[in-house]
């Protein structure tokens, strides 16, 4: 892909109100072809051996439900990390959504396998007064897949709007009780993305994977975005060597959350989702 854009204010570039809109309202917005299918391919090489290397580890790899895991990485593990986090697209909806001084605090990816199994409908994590209250979002998550989704690989699913719902009866401030079920399942939208394709939800937008009853994984890249002292960095380790740090424009630098090392350490994963290690819908 080419950033030649990225020096345009992002107003200019994209509809400001239709990114506040799409969040506000939906709890999800997405951009088709963002990323080059040549771009995306590498990815798709990369994340495989990531994954092999986090199962081998002890709390590499985390699971998500039977057959399904989430895997934090390094941004040096992959070799498109600038390019992501300097995309037009996904500053504008950072800037807009969270405020200038928006901050990366995660990133990995999701592997939904062959055999993987309707996950319950949940949040990533409890809603604060700030959204509860105040109502306001203060954090992103976007999803940028490898593959052409499928409806037989496992797509994803969300319940649009849902993140403005009342948590009071929820498990853990994150898991909907069965009876409120039909309600997710009449707002359901099955997303089929296509490699290159990003989108960015609020994690409280009520949503699942679904059942994998394909013979192919569906891995997809995750990253992590907060508003300033939304605070998941703390269940996060972001991490850069000292090299690699220095060599970052100031402008990324400005939106890390990290350390900076002199060598890259194991990630021990700290946003575990208890409710999806134990099992399936």
């Amino acid at each position: 892909m080419t950033l030649s854009s990225a020096t345009k204010p992002v107003q200019e570039q994209y509809d400001v109100p239709s990114i506040m809109a799409g969040i506000y309202g939906d709890g999800i917005i997405g951009l088709k072809g963002a990323f080059s299918r040549e771009w995306v391919a590498q990815l798709g090489r990369e994340l495989p051996e990531l994954y092999t290397a986090a199962l081998a580890r002890p709390g590499g790899a985390v699971g998500r439900g039977t057959n399904r895991h989430y895997v934090e990485i390094h941004p040096e593990d992959i070799s498109g990390f600038l390019d992501l986090v300097t995309h037009p697209w996904i500053v504008a909806v950072c800037t807009s959504v969270l405020g200038p001084n928006y901050k990366i605090v995660e990133i990995g990816f999701d592997v939904p396998n062959p055999g993987a199994k309707d996950q319950p409908w949940h949040r990533d994590f409890p809603a604060t007064s700030e959204t509860l209250v105040d109502r306001r979002l203060n954090s992103l998550a976007f999803n940028l897949t490898t593959v052409d989704v499928e409806e037989d690989m496992g797509p994803f699913e969300i319940a649009p709007g849902t993140q403005w719902d009342d948590p009071s009866e929820y498990d853990h401030g994150m898991f909907p009780p069965v009876s409120l079920f039909p309600r997710y399942h009449a707002l359901a939208q099955r997303k089929l993305p296509k490699m290159g394709d990003i989108s960015a939800r609020s994690a409280l937008t009520i949503h699942r994977g679904t059942a994998n009853v394909s013979n192919k994984p569906r891995p997809v890249l995750v990253l992590g975005v907060d508003a300033p002292g939304a605070g998941h960095d703390e269940k996060h380790d972001l991490q850069f060597t000292r090299a690699y740090y220095e060599g970052l424009p100031q402008e990324v630098k400005d939106h890390l959350i990290c350390r900076v090392v002199d060598e890259l350490e194991p990630i021990m994963q700290g946003h575990t989702i208890e409710g999806l290690m134990m099992g399936d819908a």
